[in-house]
């Protein structure tokens, strides 16, 4: 499974990467400089809020007039630091869009990746918005709705130097991000295959690093041979290297992303309804077009449904 993993500053989103010399930004495959959106000229609905999902929320929340989000602003397209500082990408757009629907505004916080789920059991976030992916250990400390699909993918070099097999990377230098499902995948499946085919496993159990920018450089410079990372991440990546990266094999172990929410709170079910009327009504599609990861659309949101 996947699991809301890596994030990369470099091909997020009008980041350059001075470091490697990347003279790149997301807006080179955008029409509208402003946003690091492949199609930032795509139409969304405007949202308005529902009188029947306001009243769902609860009354201090309400009161308040806005979500406190806490995002992990280094994974393009998903939630990504534009130029400019703004958070920006597809998870903000969506709970940007929920809350809308909600009679409310957002407050998008910058987090480190494994300081999400604690701040939301603090109370300094109301929701966390991070391409988590939803399974069974992280529904045991909080509520999930979920609101898209991903899997994981592996990305190298142009031309795959290395001749990287996905289905082997036994010896390998990895990048993956800190906490994440690939990070876990690594010490949980790949290396212990490894070692029960008698081959060295994976150098380090991945060289892991707290920002996705930084595993996407990682590669970039050659210091790991390859990425693994969110199958949307990794294809974002890829466009936006300007040639300098591939992605290898196909996506794989696809599973959920879920909003999470303190567990049992009243507004989990305000947060779900909102979304499943922004999918009923075509706005969720447009969001996800806009930043081109619109295949991982789903038709209906659930809470906590995580199989795994």
């Amino acid at each position: 499974m996947t699991a809301r993993t890596p994030r990369t500053r470099l091909l997020a989103a009008g980041a350059v990467l001075a470091s490697v010399s990347l003279a790149l930004t997301a807006c080179s495959s955008s029409k509208d400089e402003s946003t690091g959106a492949p199609n930032a000229g795509a139409t969304v609905n405007e949202v308005k809020a529902d009188d029947k999902l306001v009243a769902l929320v609860p009354a201090d929340i309400k009161s308040a007039g806005k979500l406190t989000v806490g995002s992990d602003a280094s994974y393009a397209p998903n939630e990504f630091k534009a130029d400019n500082g703004k958070i920006e990408g597809m998870d903000v757009d969506l709970i940007t869009a929920v809350a809308a629907r909600l009679g409310l505004k957002v407050d998008v916080q910058d987090s480190g990746f494994t300081a999400i789920i604690p701040g939301i059991q603090s109370n300094k976030f109301q929701i966390g918005m991070s391409s988590l992916t939803d399974n069974k250990e992280r529904e045991q400390t909080v509520d999930m709705v979920t609101y898209f699909n991903a899997g994981s993918a592996i990305a190298v070099k142009k031309g795959n130097p290395d001749k990287i097999d996905p289905a082997d990377l036994c010896g390998k230098k990895v990048a993956v991000q800190t906490g994440t499902t690939q990070a876990q995948e690594i010490t949980d499946t790949r290396n212990p295959a490894c070692a029960q085919a008698g081959k060295p496993g994976i150098v380090n159990d991945g060289d892991k690093f707290d920002l996705q920018t930084d595993v996407t450089n990682a590669v970039v410079s050659g210091r790991d041979q390859l990425m693994m990372a969110d199958s949307p991440v990794v294809d974002y990546a890829v466009k936006q290297s300007g040639g300098q990266l591939e992605k290898v094999g196909a996506t794989y172990d696809a599973a959920p992303y879920g909003i999470a929410l303190a567990k049992g709170s009243a507004l989990t079910p305000a947060v779900q309804s909102a979304l499943q009327s922004l999918i009923d009504d075509g706005t969720y599609k447009q969001i996800l077009s806009k930043w081109g990861v619109e295949a991982g659309a789903i038709d209906k949101s659930t809470v906590n449904g995580a199989v795994s």
